[in-house]
């Protein structure tokens, strides 16, 4: 097990840790948590030895492995597969053995012999028959395309490297595993399946992360760093903020109980100090007071909140997009463009609070590019409404942010762009006022935005947006590096903001607070998502499962390939009945997937068309009644908008029944 006791801690003059003592039992999985600074990855550096406490004792099994992600960032022309191979440093050495033993001709034949022998019996042991297989299956896990198996690590981005580094720690056979915001890098397909895999490990688990559905869903203990302090607590993090926030109603009425106490002895003391015959007791009571342990006050932490602006306008609709095709145009002249997504036809409304969700590499970040005009599409209209004003959090920071400008330089650049319509003053102390509000206090105002924290950054862009008073909200995976009392403010202005949102996140506790309806992006294609989140995670870990079916069937074909010449093919086998029966249900599936986009735009329809069926009876009822002739010409002007939005709608309504019976009917695609 794992024990501290009386630790202290220091980096520099900074205490982080004054005296704590904690145990951590084999196999527990703990949540480590704490505001940002607090110590948590300095504790980190405390288990794995990088650091040394400075008084008490720490102890931890000295046969335990250790295993965690390294941060540097891998620079490498190793495949992926070969990288994260090498993170089992014991099947690397084995094998390194081996090499060596059958290299050697200077030994006895008969020696070496047993020796390889041995290795051959350790490697097995060590898990040699599926060491590959194992590599790839969290390659693929965390993310990646089965045709990225064997491409060089430096071929792939920063975070790309970042989930490899983690495949390499989760590949290295250990007792203890230390995961510091393993979430930052993921999508949610990828936190879907990390979260399952640790669910099955069999070690000791310490995790640092600031999204509670991840520590709820793979924790069962807590430690909270507080004021230099380690508590610790049972059960997931959820639990452990019902048992603290019991905890500090305790903690405040004692105080409050020990402050009447305190001003009673104090009264006593104040009347009878002066008095020859009253001396003695009121010498008792100043010791008393002395020796009182004092109840600290629960001190509140700093609450961090903001809000959007009010929109000048709804536009309504505020985008609408046909036949759209999305993508990235060539670098060079002469190539083909890539294109990602075919035929997209959507809408987006006022007030409308979308999640946008798709396996990784679907396409998501390159619809949100692509509405935020960040790249232009390839084919269709994307028509944009009236007064459409765009707020955009990209999700790496830095591509709206330049790194060797201050967030006062930022801002004073912003408002110069906006001009007088931004609704606020672009004085410089306005500014510095502003940012202040998003705690940019001080000489951080003037701090350059490169040496400043991911969450840092994070802060600036969404102060940014805000300035830009925005009624449409494009976020792209806005929570990364966000502690959890940013993203609860996070939450809480989206719910308060009146303009339209479409977010892309891994944080389902801000996608279940904020999205009220789901877009589906996956296999070329934009289509609503009739399920909640709970349905979405079951379908990323069936589309998981089966692209390591295919890795696996194309890392088997080129072994089972013939090393003959090539022959005539063989007559393709007769299919038996359970391939029968699978292929009339994947028949069956194309159908359905087919149809249920027709008949959701068809309940769509139904609901529009009886809501103005309502507003048209209204209408006509006022209409029959004496009216201001200005209000009968508003009226009937508006009448006559729903008649003309009802027809269209009567007339998409036949042909929307008439493909659905047609498909149905043929049962072949139309």
């Amino acid at each position: 097990m794992i024990i501290l006791r009386n630790v202290t801690l220091r980096r520099g003059v900074k205490v982080l840790l004054d005296q704590v003592s904690v145990t951590l039992n084999p196999g527990e999985k703990i949540g480590l948590v704490g505001r940002n600074g607090a110590g948590k990855s300095s504790l980190f550096g405390l288990i794995n030895g990088s650091l040394h406490e400075d008084a008490g004792e720490f102890t931890m099994p000295a046969h335990w492995r250790l295993s965690q992600v390294a941060q540097e960032m891998p620079e490498t022309d190793e495949s992926a597969t070969d990288f994260v191979l090498g993170g089992d440093t014991r099947l690397m050495e084995l094998r390194a053995a081996l090499a060596r033993a059958e290299a050697a001709h200077d030994a006895d034949a008969a020696e070496r012999g047993m020796e390889i022998a041995h290795l051959h019996s350790d490697l097995a042991d060590a898990g040699e028959h599926d060491a590959g297989p194992r590599a790839q299956s969290l390659i693929l896990g965390l993310g990646f395309q089965p045709a990225q198996l064997h491409e060089p690590v430096s071929s792939f981005s920063g975070g790309w490297r970042m989930r490899l580094q983690l495949a390499r720690a989760l590949m290295s056979p250990s007792d203890l595993l230390l995961l510091d915001e393993p979430t930052n890098h993921l999508d949610l397909d990828a936190l879907v399946w990390l979260e399952a895999w640790l669910k099955r490990y069999q070690g000791t688990l310490i995790v640092i992360s600031h999204d509670r559905e991840f520590l709820d869903a793979v924790t069962d203990g807590t430690v909270h760093i507080e004021r230099q302090q380690l508590t610790r607590y049972g059960g997931n993090y959820s639990a452990f903020e019902t048992l603290r926030a019991q905890q500090l109603e305790l903690q405040q009425a004692a105080y409050s109980k020990q402050k009447e106490k305190i001003a009673h002895l104090q009264k006593f003391i104040d009347r009878f100090k002066a008095k020859a015959s009253k001396a003695k007791q009121a010498q008792s009571r100043v010791k008393a007071l002395e020796r009182m342990e004092k109840i600290a006050p629960v001190l509140a932490e700093a609450e961090f909140t903001f809000e959007f602006k009010e929109p000048a306008n709804l536009p309504n609709p505020m985008l609408a997009i046909s036949d759209g095709v999305f993508g990235y145009r060539p670098e060079h002249a002469g190539g083909s463009p890539k294109i990602i997504l075919r035929h997209v036809d959507k809408s987006v409304l006022a007030g409308q609070r979308i999640g946008i969700l798709g396996a990784n590499g679907q396409g998501k970040s390159t619809l949100v590019k692509t509405v935020a005009r960040t790249i232009p599409a390839l084919g269709g209209t994307v028509t944009e409404g009236k007064g459409l004003n765009i707020g955009y959090f990209a999700q790496q920071e830095l591509d709206v942010l330049r790194p060797d400008d201050t967030p006062l330089e930022h801002m004073v650049r912003l408002a110069r762009e906006l001009g007088p319509n931004a609704g606020e003053s672009g004085r410089e102390q306005d500014l510095r006022n502003f940012l202040g509000t998003f705690n940019f206090s001080g000489d951080m105002v003037s701090q350059a935005v490169g040496t400043m924290s991911g969450g840092e950054k994070a802060r600036l862009v969404l102060a940014m947006i805000v300035w830009q008073r925005p009624n449409l909200l494009l976020l792209d995976e806005p929570t990364n590096h966000l502690d959890l009392a940013t993203r609860e403010a996070l939450a809480m202005a989206l719910n308060e903001f009146e303009g339209t949102v479409m977010l892309v996140s891994h944080d389902r506790a801000l996608l279940r607070a904020v999205c009220d309806e789901f877009w589906l992006v996956g296999r070329g294609q934009v289509q609503p998502f009739d399920g909640d989140l709970d349905d979405y995670q079951r379908y990323l870990l069936e589309e998981s499962r089966r692209l390591r079916d295919e890795a696996r069937a194309q890392a088997s074909a080129p072994a089972a390939a013939p090393a003959a010449a090539p022959a005539a093919a063989p007559p393709a086998p007769e299919r038996t009945p359970h391939e029968q029966r699978r292929l009339e249900a994947q028949q069956r599936q194309q159908l359905a997937a087919q149809t249920k986009p027709l008949k959701r735009e068809l309940e769509q329809a139904d609901r529009r068309m009886a809501q103005l069926g309502a507003a048209k009876a209204e209408l006509e009822a006022r209409l029959a009644a004496p009216l201001p002739p200005a209000e009968i010409a508003d009226a009937g002007k508006r009448l006559k908008g729903i008649n003309d939005e009802l027809a269209a709608l009567e007339e998409r309504w036949l042909e929307l029944s008439g493909r659905i019976e047609a498909i149905e009917t043929s049962g072949s695609p139309s």
